[in-house]
C-alpha cells in the first residue's frame, strides 16, 4: 500500500510555509506556478516518491502557507525556498520549478550555487520585459477574482471541459488551488521580472529545461539558453503545453528521475 503525503509546517521566521513530504533519499523539492499548491505536483510526484525524498510546498500566499500581506517577488519566493531547505536540513536537494516556480528555482539556483545538486526548469516564466507587461496589464487580476466568486462545482466543471484529458482528482486539486490563492499572491507578475539570461547565465549546478511544443519557453530560447550556459540540458515533451506537468506528467516524472540519477 502507498504511504500518505505527510502534511508538515516549516516555520522560516515569521513565515510559516506548508508542504507535503513523501519518500526516502535523495531530496527533491518541487516548486508550482500561479494559482497552484504542492498537491498539484502529485501526478509528477507520485513515482518519485519511491526513490526520492518528495518535498512539495505550497509557496506564500498560495495553499495552506502563509500570506504576507507584502513580499511577492521572485527575490522573496527564493528566499523562502532557500530558507526551507535549511529548515528542513535537505542535504544539496535537486530543486524542480515550474512556470513561477521555475523561475524562482533559477533564482535559487543563481544566488545559492551550494545548496542544490542540481536543477529542473519545467518551462519556466521566462518572459521579455515587453511580455512582461502585457500580462500584468491583462485580464489575470480579474480573472482571478471571478473564479473567487464562482462556486466550486462550476469551476471543476468548466476545467474539465477546457481539460478533459486530466484525471478528475487533478482537475479538483487544482480549483481548489485556485480558490487557496490570495490575491496579494499575483504581485508577482509586476514588472520587472528577474532578467532569466543574466540568471540562466548564473546557475553553476548542472541544469535540465523541460518544454513542451506549445511552451512559453520556445525551442530558439531554449537553444540560446544552451549557449549561454553549456550546464544547461534541455528536453522537449511532445503533446504538451505550458500545464506540462499536468498534460504529461508520467514522461516528465520519468526525465527528472533520469536527470537526477546521472547526478548520483
Amino acid at each position: 500500500m502507498t504511504a500518505p503525503w505527510r502534511a508538515e509546517r516549516c516555520d522560516l521566521g515569521g513565515l510559516t510555509i506548508h508542504v507535503r513530504r513523501r519518500g526516502a533519499g535523495a531530496p527533491l523539492v518541487m516548486l508550482h506556478g500561479l494559482f497552484g499548491s504542492g498537491a498539484g505536483w502529485t501526478p509528477v510526484a507520485d513515482p518519485l516518491a519511491a526513490a526520492f525524498d518528495v518535498v512539495l510546498p505550497d509557496a506564500r500566499g498560495h495553499g495552506d502557507s502563509d500570506a504576507p500581506a507584502a513580499g511577492y517577488r521572485y527575490d522573496d519566493l527564493a528566499d523562502d525556498v532557500v530558507g526551507l531547505v535549511r529548515a528542513l536540513e535537505l542535504a544539496r536537494p535537486i530543486l524542480v520549478g515550474h512556470s513561477m516556480g521555475g523561475l524562482t528555482a533559477a533564482v535559487v539556483a543563481a544566488r545559492a550555487p551550494a545548496l542544490l545538486r542540481g536543477v529542473v526548469l519545467v518551462d519556466p516564466t521566462f518572459l521579455s520585459p515587453d511580455r512582461q507587461r502585457e500580462v500584468h496589464a491583462s485580464g489575470v487580476a480579474a480573472e482571478h477574482d471571478f473564479a473567487l466568486a464562482t462556486p466550486r462545482a462550476a469551476l471543476i466543471a468548466a476545467a474539465q471541459q477546457r481539460q478533459p484529458r486530466r484525471p478528475a482528482a487533478l482537475i479538483a486539486a487544482q480549483v481548489d488551488a485556485r480558490r487557496a490563492t490570495r490575491r496579494a499572491a499575483l504581485a508577482v507578475l509586476t514588472p520587472p521580472n528577474p532578467p532569466y539570461r543574466e540568471v540562466v547565465r548564473a546557475i553553476t549546478a548542472p541544469t535540465l529545461l523541460v518544454i513542451g511544443d506549445r511552451p512559453v519557453v520556445t525551442a530558439a530560447v531554449a537553444a540560446e539558453l544552451r549557449a549561454l550556459n553549456p550546464r544547461v540540458e534541455v528536453a522537449e515533451v511532445a503533446d504538451a503545453g505550458h500545464g506540462l506537468p499536468f498534460d504529461q506528467p508520467a514522461a516528465l516524472a520519468t526525465l527528472i528521475a533520469a536527470f537526477a540519477r546521472d547526478l548520483a
